[in-house]
């Protein structure tokens, strides 16, 4: 099963990482663990790596703990660390500029907006810009905003100390996949940020959540790291970083089926700590068609 010595690969998770590397080996018979954080991840996330077959280990802790856990198990290096740290990841993930760039007929466009947790996707993002540069295809360099939620801001706070790095106690977001307080590919997310001209913001939970609902209603159905990414997009938009004229990808990380308790919190007004400026309510009614038409005067000018 791939290198002499190799027994397994595993990667500490706050659910798409595990959901991602549990499919791909599932597909390739090699035998997977995932170091879940214990009642952090949606039960949509959960069920991924567990339906694939991955020994799914749920442990007391949040993905930092995951993280240091899963560096310690694989060590002797007879279990593959498949996080961002190590270099197979970024290379698999940097195949997403190439497909940004061939969907817009080998163009790029002048910002990419990225949500940030442990930091490999921007990484990895930015290798894919270099290898489109360096093969001729285009030589067009955009800017890359990397989106954070305040409450698990650690680059969004080293780019406000001019890249003076400290890690910090991610506290609870509903954009649960990037509440990480000390990731692991800093280092490399600072380089590609300084080769693409690189902003970090911030959204907090209430900007997160209306601008993921905002998007809804041009037929997307994002889930809360999308929202961070949009809500930063805004933001910068506002500033007149980002000028109207100019071009922009927010890249999704996960689809809203994944968070049904965010979006549906979102709407009943549950959400705590959110008022929501788009919320849809439901309309409960009798059944009968005179209660129906007399609601829908009212919703309907």
């Amino acid at each position: 099963m791939g290198a002499p010595g190799i027994r397994a690969v595993a990667c500490a998770s706050t659910g798409d990482t595990s959901a991602a590397l549990a499919a791909y080996a599932a597909a390739a018979g090699v035998p997977t663990m995932v170091f879940l954080p214990a009642g952090k991840i949606s039960n949509a996330q959960l069920s991924q790596p567990v339906s694939n077959g991955s020994i799914v280990l749920s442990l007391d802790t949040d993905f930092d703990g995951c993280m240091q856990i899963v560096k310690e198990v694989t060590a002797d290096q007879t279990i593959y660390l498949a996080n961002s740290m190590n270099p197979l990841r970024i290379e698999g993930q940097k195949t997403i500029s190439i497909e940004i760039c061939q969907q817009l007929n080998w163009d790029l466009p002048d910002w990419l907006v990225i949500p940030g947790g442990n930091l490999g996707n921007v990484s990895a993002l930015a290798a894919g810009l270099d290898l489109l540069k360096v093969s001729g295809i285009t030589r067009k360099s955009p800017r890359i905003l990397l989106a954070q939620s305040a409450n698990a801001n650690p680059m969004y706070l080293s780019y406000k100390d001019h890249y003076k790095f400290r890690s910090v106690a991610a506290q609870t977001t509903l954009a649960s996949a990037i509440q990480i307080g000390n990731p692991v590919s800093y280092p490399r997310a600072v380089r590609a940020l300084q080769a693409y001209g690189g902003v970090v913001d911030q959204a907090s939970e209430q900007e997160l959540s209306d601008a993921a609902a905002q998007a809804d209603r041009h037929g997307l159905f994002n889930d809360p790291h999308t929202g961070v990414a949009l809500a930063a997009m805004l933001k910068q938009v506002a500033n007149g970083t980002i000028t109207r004229d100019q071009s922009v990808v927010v890249i999704s990380t996960a689809h809203g089926l994944k968070f049904q308790e965010f979006k549906s919190g979102y709407h009943a007004g549950t959400l705590p700590g959110v008022q929501g400026k788009y919320r849809n309510q439901i309309i409960r009614l009798p059944a009968d068609a005179s209660s129906v038409k007399t609601a829908l005067d009212k919703v309907l000018v």
